[in-house]
């Protein structure tokens, strides 16, 4: 079987044979494309109803031995990153696979230095540059279980997350540059670390010359220590279900939810999907703009692109610094050949004058892609026409943080794009549309977005809760996972994702859950309740209304957006910060007291005349009173 689908036939076979025969399928995948230390007795096993999932059981493995040291004998000089930094005027690094392999042994050494082994967490915080990528992987060379939080999150977040993953060890630096901003992310670790008492050591990068203060006892300088640590390091050898790595995404009950992830089939699905939604050959340049603290991250700009020895670019910039053209000079900077975004990206980039694209020479780019959220059909032909050149292939990809990989897309030059549409499944993935009574639905049809079969990536559970884990994804449609996105199938088969069916709100492609940001909103001392919904927002994909409830009936609305988004900047991030708010008595509850967010969201989007039967509502009245208030604000 050929690892890289290039044609339709190929697919439609491809797709035949893992559904006939998904042990055999994915047993040729992982045995012919990958080093193993042992092979597997088992390919798969799993039981939806505890859940329970295994893949490529008894098998042996470390990830980073496919990931750089197979490499070295064919391409070792060959680049394995390039790092584009913030500052424009700075050189570009070129990091070769000899280079990094080396990198990321002395990294490993000293996290070993420093008392880190096997199973242990180590949390990540920093910005974009060379060292994130190396710190994972030096982690995953020792078996350490890595943890990366996104370094635009505030000093609670991260404290959650490290103690929710009891953390030993904090990687951080002494700041980070963000467009013509300095991040000052030793302060935020300190403040996080004075609820952590777990955390025995911090290792710094420097990256900014921050002028910072460290704790002898905790804190050190990763430098020197790298300098005097041996580029020799034997990879520990992993069982393929052993943890690879634990990353947080937001719940709507206010808790994040620690997705882990396992070594040997995440492994062989991140390279799989990466070879073949990108049709990457030797030789491409590859650049996937996200960053590294999300899934995105993981598995296409680290593993994906590096098991399948790849170039892959990492940026430390925002696309409108210094201007709008930042993105489109890198791409011919540096040839990029394949070139993945979010659609958030790509809709505040065509607001622009096309002067910033047309200045420079994108004929390189052979794939275009599309992450995060779907993307809307005016930003898909305005990439299309000129990014692409009305020629270059669009593939819109859907997957989630619990997937681990790309689920459903196009594959490009192979399946038809069709606008708005994320179109067909990967092999080996097979979607089920399920009514509100559990029933299958065939053909055409619309319903909750299911998989009935697991797939090598898949999260084995929430870490340290998986009743959470079993209620979340397997509660609701016995014997399926249930992905909380509703979905559209076409007659031709082809799927639209409409949005989460529950109250996480994407905005710029951030899973953002409603609980968290409506708990900062509380502790605001005039506000005595809130609710947070969605809407569509024109560069976002989807903007934050907030609903609150004063505590007192004089409270004006003058300066209470700015001082609430000053507290959920401070619990959550920037990120979550509300577009608009609204004072109202009351919020539409069913009688046992929960918020009907879905009346909320129908009335921040202007759908007021589908609304549904309200009279079931304990307090209907207060709907038309928040109708006639939001009217009253435009």
């Amino acid at each position: 079987m050929s690892y890289h689908i290039q044609s339709y036939q190929q697919y439609q076979k491809d797709c035949l044979q893992a559904k006939s025969d998904p042990g055999q399928f994915w047993d040729v995948i992982a045995r012919d494309n990958f080093v193993w230390r042992k092979p597997w007795h088992t390919t798969f096993e799993f039981d939806f109803s505890i859940p329970e999932v295994k893949w490529f059981e008894g098998g042996q493995l470390n990830i980073t031995e496919n990931c750089l040291d197979r490499h070295l004998a064919d391409r070792a000089l060959q680049t394995a990153i390039i790092f584009e930094p913030n500052n424009p005027q700075s050189e570009a690094e070129h990091i070769n696979y000899l280079d990094l392999h080396q990198r990321v042994c002395r990294f490993a050494n000293v996290l070993k230095d420093n008392g880190v082994v096997k199973g242990d967490r180590v949390c990540i915080y920093l910005p974009m540059i060379p060292e994130l990528a190396i710190a994972v992987l030096a982690c995953a060379r020792i078996g350490a279980i890595h943890s990366v939080v996104f370094a635009g999150f505030s000093s609670t977040a991260l404290a959650t997350r490290i103690v929710d993953c009891n953390a030993k060890l904090v990687v951080t630096s002494d700041g980070g540059f963000r467009g013509d901003k300095i991040l000052d992310l030793k302060t935020i670790v300190d403040k996080a670390l004075e609820d952590c008492a777990m955390v025995e050591a911090v290792l710094l990068v420097r990256r900014t010359g921050n002028q910072v203060v460290l704790r002898p006892d905790r804190d050190a300088w990763i430098e020197p220590q790298l300098e005097s640590a041996s580029h020799d390091c034997p990879a520990e050898v992993m069982e393929s279900e052993d943890p690879l790595f634990i990353l947080y995404t937001s719940g709507s009950t206010g808790q994040p939810k620690g997705m882990m992830h396992t070594t040997g089939g995440y492994m062989v699905y991140s390279a799989y999907t990466f070879k073949n939604y990108f049709q990457y050959t030797d030789g491409n340049v590859y650049w996937c703009t996200a960053d590294i603290g999300w899934i995105t991250g993981h598995s296409y700009i680290v593993y994906g692109p590096l098991l399948n020895g790849a170039t892959t670019v990492m940026f430390e910039g925002v696309p409108s610094y210094p201007d709008f053209g930042r993105f489109w000079e890198i791409v011919e900077k540096h040839k990029v050949t394949q070139f993945y975004t979010a659609p958030t990206a790509i809709r505040a980039l065509a607001k622009q004058p096309l002067s910033f694209v047309n200045s420079h020479d994108l004929s390189s780019l052979k794939v275009l892609g599309t992450v995060g959220e779907p993307i809307n059909e005016e930003a898909w032909q305005w990439y299309h026409e000129h990014i692409g050149g009305g020629t270059t292939p669009i593939t819109d990809t859907w997957w989630q943080t619990e997937t681990g990989g790309i689920m459903i897309a196009n594959l490009p030059g192979i399946i038809a794009a069709k606008p708005t549409f994320a179109t067909k499944p990967m092999p080996g993935i097979q979607v089920v549309l399920k009514s509100e009574d559990s029933q299958s639905l065939d053909g055409p049809a619309e319903g909750s977005l299911c998989i009935d079969f697991p797939w090598p990536s898949m999260a084995r559970t929430i870490w340290g809760n998986h009743s959470r884990f079993k209620e979340t994804y397997f509660s609701a449609f016995q014997g399926c996972y249930f992905t909380g996105d509703g979905a559209i199938r076409d007659d031709q088969g082809n799927y639209r994702i409409t949005g989460r069916v529950d109250d996480v709100i994407i905005v710029s492609g951030h899973n953002l859950g409603t609980a968290p940001i409506e708990d900062a909103i509380n502790e605001h001392p005039e506000i005595a309740e809130s609710a947070v919904v969605g809407r569509h927002h024109d560069i976002k994909g989807q903007s934050l209304c907030g609903f609150v409830i004063p505590k007192h009936q004089n409270l004006e609305v003058s300066g209470l957006l700015s001082g609430v988004n000053v507290l959920i900047s401070d619990q959550i991030g920037p990120i979550a910060k509300l577009d608009q708010i609204l004072i109202v008595s009351g919020l539409p509850k069913t009688r046992s007291g929960k918020i009907m967010r879905r009346i909320l969201r129908k009335i921040a989007a202007g759908e007021t005349d589908h609304l549904g039967d309200i009279s079931t509502l304990l307090n209907p009245e207060v709907v038309e009173e928040i109708i006639s208030q939001l009217n009253q604000s435009k």
